[in-house]
Parts: C-alpha cells; sequence; structure tokens
C-alpha cells in the first residue's frame, strides 16, 4: 500500500477502498496463494474501453499549461492526430505544453505520470478512449489491449 501511495499521490485509505472496489467489481480478484490482489487484465480493459467514458466522461476545457494527454501525449502523438488543432493536457503548474484542459481521473495524475513512463503511456491511451471519435478510441483500445496482455 505504502509503494502505491507515494508512485500515485494517492493515501492508503483511498487505495485500499480502490482496491475493495475492484475486487468487488471483479476489474480485480484475489491470488488464491497470496491472497493478494491481481488484476482481472479482461475485466479491466472491458471496463476501460466500454464503460469508463460514462462513469468519468471526459469534457474539455479552458486552454492550460500541462502535460499532453490522449491524442497529444507521446505514445499517440506520432500514430494519430486528433480532428481538432488543439492539444489536450492535464492542468499541471510544472507542464510545458498548452492546450485544452481534461480533467484527469484523479488530481495527482499528472504528477504520477510525470514520474512513470509507463503510467503515462496507460493513463493516455484511457483518455484518448475517453476523448475519442470512434476510429480514435479504437486505436487506443487496441493499444491498450497490446500492452494488457
Amino acid at each position: 500500500m505504502r509503494a502505491i501511495e507515494a508512485a500515485l499521490g494517492i493515501s492508503k485509505t483511498e487505495v485500499s477502498a480502490s482496491i475493495n472496489r475492484s475486487i468487488a467489481s471483479g476489474i480485480a480478484t484475489k491470488d488464491r496463494k497470496t491472497g493478494r490482489p491481481k488484476p482481472n487484465r479482461r475485466g479491466l480493459r472491458e471496463f476501460i474501453v466500454h464503460g469508463l467514458k460514462f462513469v468519468f466522461p471526459a469534457v474539455p476545457g479552458a486552454m492550460q499549461r500541462g502535460l499532453p494527454t490522449a491524442f497529444a501525449a507521446p505514445i499517440l502523438r506520432e500514430s494519430l492526430h486528433s480532428a481538432g488543432t488543439l492539444l489536450s493536457v492535464w492542468p499541471y503548474a510544472h507542464g510545458k505544453e498548452m492546450g485544452q484542459s481534461i480533467e484527469p481521473l484523479f488530481k495527482s495524475v499528472p504528477e504520477a505520470a510525470e514520474k512513470d513512463e509507463r503510467l503515462y503511456a496507460y493513463l493516455a491511451l484511457i483518455d484518448a478512449i475517453r476523448l475519442g471519435n470512434q476510429r480514435e478510441a479504437k486505436l487506443a483500445a487496441d493499444l491498450l489491449a497490446q500492452r494488457l496482455g
């Protein structure tokens, strides 16, 4: 719990509650041998691709400085250009890009993404699914499926 707290900037209480919700919903399961939670990759992918945009809709906001996400993030920047000309960014005081703000899934996302390139890629793909039209969301979902295995 402490490692997750430090890496993501989320309190131990929030981490514990999230794990319990994930197990209750089937997005995670408990390992039979160790009893430790582990992700249900298929269930998680299904939720991200088909449900996340309804639970956590991405609503573009005002222009702000921040960390690029979705189609502006490094993982998708070369693969796909969004229909619009504006970059999507998570508002972040230390960000170097100017773009249309997208509220992250959690307030500490920009800091956590800046520390962990792999986490950044996953979160940017998730935002591309939340923001994109059908073609763009499918590309992001395919890349996510490849990474989740």
